[in-house]
């Protein structure tokens, strides 16, 4: 695995890359709020060595640019992947998404169906009758959001982390996660959360559904932003091979339990990128 830098559409982000870089199919991993590439280092260096892997810090986030002018909305986020697929001549398309990734990727997929091999969702699907978590419904309203990124403090935010963690964070993850979380990423997330009033959910289920892609599903089940109910409904959605729930992971199992989600995802990926056997 090696780490680097790219410029797209003039914003230029970290990047973590490992495996033959010259295939056209790839693994795309793409982070959520407030995480970054980093995210995925234990992963993009397993699966390096039998596929082709990439993972950037999506715009306003990590330690990507912040511009004020990028589109921090779905769509925004949607241009800015195809950008990413385009600038590295990506034909085939393994995506592995968490969180807000979720709604970012999948919507690229309903887009590009031709390019688009498997899923991985960790902890973020189609989650028909999803409400607003409660920081988000706080971002979402004016003032209260800004006012709550104005006192979010190291030890405020420290301790809202362990809601939801009963495995608890590594120290160094969440020195991170802080040290990214800077006046523009703030500035940024109150704007996705506001570019829009639901994630298009039904949308990627009439979309997507038909197409029967083939998915992992694994989830922290102590996840207190987005349910581990919504887990078992992928099946409705994907061609759903396997869903782990780890009991006592929450919402960043990749974080928590790296070993276990490595268990999970590995297998998987492997399997999707094994050469047909003609018989």
């Amino acid at each position: 695995m090696h780490s680097g830098h790219i410029t797209l559409n003039g914003i230029t982000s970290p990047a973590l890359r490992s495996g033959d870089q010259n295939l056209s199919t790839a693994i795309v991993f793409v982070h959520g709020n407030p995480g970054s590439c980093q995210d995925w280092a234990d992963l993009v260096e397993s699966a390096g060595l039998f596929s082709r892997c990439i993972a950037i810090d999506m715009p306003g986030f990590g330690q990507a640019g912040k511009p004020d002018s990028f589109n921090y909305s779905i769509d925004g986020y949607v241009a800015h992947l195809q950008a990413l697929i385009e600038f590295e001549k990506i034909e085939k398309v393994h995506l592995v998404l968490h969180d807000l990734g979720g709604p970012w990727g999948l919507h690229w997929a309903k887009n590009h169906p031709d390019k688009l091999a498997s899923i991985s969702l960790l902890n973020t699907g189609i989650n028909i009758g999803y409400r607003w978590h409660y920081m988000a419904r706080i971002w979402r309203t004016p003032i209260l959001g800004e006012i709550s990124m104005a006192i979010t403090t190291r030890w405020s935010m420290k301790q809202a982390l362990k809601h939801g963690n009963p495995r608890g964070l590594p120290d160094a993850y969440f020195d991170e996660i802080y040290r990214n979380y800077d006046r523009a990423t703030r500035k940024a997330v109150l704007k996705m959360y506001r570019s829009a009033d639901n994630l298009g959910y039904e949308v990627l289920a009439a979309k997507l559904a038909p197409s029967q892609i083939p998915t992992l599903v694994v989830w922290g089940a102590a996840d207190p932003y987005v349910p581990v109910k919504y887990a078992e409904m992928q099946r409705e959605y994907f061609a759903v091979e396997r869903v782990v729930i780890l009991p006592d992971s929450g919402h960043w199992p990749m974080i928590d339990n790296r070993p276990a989600v490595r268990d999970a995802v590995i297998p998987f990926l492997k399997k999707q990128l094994e050469p047909l056997t003609v018989v």
